[in-house]
């Protein structure tokens, strides 16, 4: 008890002292000596609760514009509806001049017997009336898987061909197996006259559509820039010479064969924007030989290897690479970074490794 006070005024003095004390603690509380202790509320604070600060909501970020997608085999358009269909088809001057041809999107141009060269040329966006159509080799069906499980139109196929065909995921439509959509050309020697009215088999095929099978396109290419000119593009394949020209009117490489532009029976130029020189190893594939001895050639399209793309009137040196019959190929810049096609298809030049491009 305080001397000189009440019993009830010493209980009043003792809980003031109390209370200064607390406050002494809170003070240095809030001052940060005394991190350990929550201050109280301030004594001038009203009684009822602050009302909180409302916390702003964040403006929603607009979302991107969708990508349209693009045709792979082109780079021009949406992606065709129906299926895809590879067509084999002569390239000699026997079968000259093709019809349909112009209308591929995508044309490899390989080696088969004898030194001579046959096209397969791939239709997606046009299904036209082709001739003259040819028989498969062994290699097609390795290269097509790429594409997925898509059509192989082809007259017929010898010794190891078809059954090869027939074990990949490519179903074969085959004039000698009585496919429908095939049909005669009277004006042209046999075998150089059968035709193939793709309309029809694409109405009819329970296959695939468009794929990406690696082709990167780009109107422009910074690339250009410092890349060597090359109006023309000579390779040999087997032994039969492919050479193209550069257009600029065009803006194509004409297929050219002793310096004469190649057309196709409407008068349209054989051409592409883009040439691209792919180096593969090629053996012999004793499996399939034709009737003067010749083994058919086998081109291999899973691996790796030196690539040469021709565009715009210059030419980029790089590699490809395909791991596996599924994967889709590579196209690359010495660097690394994928090669750039102009939009509007390609012709892919099958040659052997250490043919000169």
């Amino acid at each position: 008890m305080i001397a000189g006070l009440s019993k009830p005024q010493a209980l009043i003095a003792a809980g003031a002292a109390a209370v200064v004390m607390i406050g002494g603690v809170s003070a240095l509380a809030l001052r940060g000596e005394d991190t350990k202790l929550a201050a109280p509320a301030s004594s001038s604070s009203p009684a009822s609760s602050p009302v909180p600060t409302p916390t702003p909501t964040p403006s929603a970020k607009p979302s991107a514009k969708p990508v349209a997608p693009v045709n792979p085999l082109t780079g021009i358009g949406k992606p065709p509806a129906g299926p895809v269909l590879g067509v084999k088809i002569d390239d000699t001057a026997n079968g000259r001049p093709a019809v349909g041809l112009d209308k591929a999107d995508v044309v490899y141009i390989e080696e088969v017997e004898g030194g001579l060269t046959r096209m397969l040329a791939v239709f997606g966006t046009s299904k036209p009336v082709v001739e003259p159509v040819r028989s498969v080799r062994a290699s097609d069906a390795e290269l097509l898987v790429q594409y997925g499980r898509i059509s192989l139109v082809a007259s017929g196929g010898g010794h190891d061909a078809l059954p090869r065909l027939d074990a990949s995921p490519i179903k074969g439509i085959i004039n000698d197996r009585g496919a429908p959509g095939f049909s005669r050309d009277g004006n042209r020697p046999v075998p150089y006259n059968v035709r193939a009215d793709l309309a029809r088999m694409s109405a009819r095929a329970r296959t695939a559509g468009s794929r990406n099978v690696g082709f990167s396109w780009a109107r422009t290419d910074p690339r250009l820039k410092t890349a060597r000119v090359a109006t023309s593009v000579r390779t040999v394949v087997g032994s039969t010479p492919v050479t193209f020209q550069w257009q600029a009117r065009l803006g194509k490489y004409v297929r050219t064969i002793g310096g004469a532009a190649l057309h196709t029976a409407n008068g349209a130029p054989i051409a592409t924007p883009n040439v691209l020189v792919q180096l593969c190893r090629v053996t012999n594939n004793f499996g399939d030989v034709d009737v003067n001895g010749n083994p058919s050639r086998y081109t291999h399209t899973v691996g790796s290897g030196r690539v040469v793309l021709f565009r715009n009137g210059h030419r980029i040196e790089g590699r490809w690479s395909r791991p596996s019959a599924a994967a889709p190929t590579r196209f690359t810049d010495l660097k690394g970074a994928p090669l750039l096609l102009a939009p509007g298809g390609a012709y892919v030049v099958l040659a052997a490794k250490g043919a000169r491009v």
